[in-house]
């Protein structure tokens, strides 16, 4: 077992998580990130991330099962629709962020005149 367990929370889990995840949790799936996502007998449920930890890698279906909105677990063999897309974490601070387009001033026409 890694010593950065005991020290350092954000690589992965902390050993806290670690024993609760050994002594009560059951494992119930993954996603196509390689989290994997535990529940407990009083329906408690966690999330154990792959690399990092940022809760914007949790795709949309596994959110919902963990914040109790739906109860059935997501299957990677669902149906996906056409219109959604897919998943992306949080791009803040990269290179594909989002960058607003800025307006010059003059380069507007206005479709109506100001009352003088």
């Amino acid at each position: 077992m890694n010593l950065k367990i005991f020290f350092i929370w954000w690589r992965r889990q902390t050993f806290g998580t670690f024993l609760k995840t050994l002594f009560f949790g059951k494992f119930v799936g993954s996603d196509q990130y390689g989290n994997k996502y535990y529940k407990s007998k009083n329906d408690e449920r966690w999330v154990i991330y792959s690399n990092e930890i940022e809760a914007t890698k949790i795709t949309s279906d596994w959110h919902l099962w963990i914040h109790h909105t739906i109860d059935k677990i997501p299957d990677k063999n669902d149906i996906k629709y056409s219109w959604q897309k897919k998943h992306l974490e949080n791009q803040t601070g990269s290179n594909n962020s989002f960058k607003p387009v800025r307006i010059k001033k003059n380069s507007i026409k206005k479709k109506y005149e100001t009352w003088k």
